[in-house]
């Protein structure tokens, strides 16, 4: 009974010492992350300016409002069969509406107005982008890993080279590959196009509105590629070789190995890869704003675009929360759907 005690005691002397040692960490936190945190969520229910002189005013949900409104008018027709401006038809107030999609259904036209289209498309350009670039990057980075998990002469060097590219501060591939897109005949595959006459020299690569995105997706593909290898053939390492060799006893080929050995044991590893990369692909910033500029918005870049340049420090907070709320629910929703937070025994 007296041995329990003590136990107990000790157990309880071990708690205490252990909370005394995290408060420190927790008041860190607080300070470098929760205080910022809750400032910025009250700073989005103001009209606060940056760098202005006036005092700041709680404002609700308006700035919520002026981004998140839409609106879906009919676009009269006119008696020459054509139809009136899409513009036109929008309401001015209380919000006013900009046209953000023009369409088609049960032989009428629409059109979609949205208070900030600019928002819309950043929301929209950001979540192809992410698509796109996650979708090549795990393809590919696959791919690489399958083929650098095999013995072969040079495999060591050919791990350092896979890296380079991911090594390179994504400043100054941003703007090397702003000079091999670029639109005259000094860019790379304008004058590699032009010798196999595909281009004139000429080719818009960064301004033709079709190509924008996908050079983009380009750029963050070939930089990005390798850091999904990395982590991928970190988790074909952890495969136990034992379980190759069982599958060759039973007369398994390559493809079979593929699809019953390795994936499955590699389902967690490219879940956490995904879940790394769709995250950092959704907050994109310094790709879209180096190349482009205020051409094309990512979501990240249009919010920068509202601080710096319009000053609204309220209008860009909750735009960043809106940011944050996308996040959250994407990696919540991936780890429950991927089963990443089961524990298998």
């Amino acid at each position: 009974m007296k041995h329990s005690k003590s136990l107990n005691s000790q157990n309880k002397q071990e708690i205490r010492t252990g909370i005394l040692f995290l408060v420190p960490a927790l008041v860190l936190i607080i300070v470098i992350a929760f205080y910022p945190f809750a400032s910025v969520i009250y700073m989005s229910f103001t009209d606060r300016t940056f760098a202005g002189a006036r005092d700041p005013k709680f404002v609700g949900v308006d700035n919520y409002k002026r981004l998140l409104s839409l609106t879906i008018k009919p676009i009269p027709q006119k008696a020459d069969n054509t139809y009136e401006q899409a513009y036109t038809v929008l309401p001015t107030k209380p919000i006013r509406y900009t046209p953000l999609k023009e369409f088609s259904f049960l032989s009428k036209r629409y059109v979609l107005g949205a208070s900030d289209a600019d928002f819309y498309l950043a929301m929209f350009n950001t979540i192809i982008f992410t698509i796109c670039a996650v979708f090549f990057e795990t393809l590919f980075g696959l791919t690489i890993a399958l083929i650098l998990n095999h013995k072969f002469k040079g495999r060591g060097f050919m791990r350092m080279a896979m890296l380079l590219p991911w090594a390179i501060p994504t400043a100054v591939s941003s703007r090397m590959w702003e000079w091999m897109f670029s639109s005259s005949r000094i860019g790379l595959f304008n004058t590699i196009g032009e010798k196999l006459g595909i281009t004139n020299g000429q080719f818009p690569f960064l301004i033709d509105t079709s190509t924008q995105l996908w050079a983009i997706v380009a750029v963050d593909v070939w930089k990005t590629t390798p850091f999904m290898a990395l982590l991928i053939l970190a988790g074909l390492q952890l495969i136990p070789a034992a379980l190759y060799e069982a599958s060759n006893v039973d007369g398994a080929n390559s493809i079979q190995r593929f699809i019953h050995v390795t994936l499955p044991l590699l389902r967690k590893t490219i879940a956490i890869a995904l879940t790394f990369r769709i995250l950092d692909s959704m907050r994109v910033f310094d790709l879209f704003q180096i190349v482009f500029g205020n051409k094309l918005y990512s979501i990240s870049s249009f919010t920068y675009f509202e601080l710096i340049q319009n000053k609204a420090m309220g209008y860009s907070a909750a735009s960043s929360m809106l940011i944050f709320v996308v996040l959250f629910i994407i990696a919540i929703g991936y780890i429950k759907l991927s089963g990443g937070v089961k524990n298998e025994h």
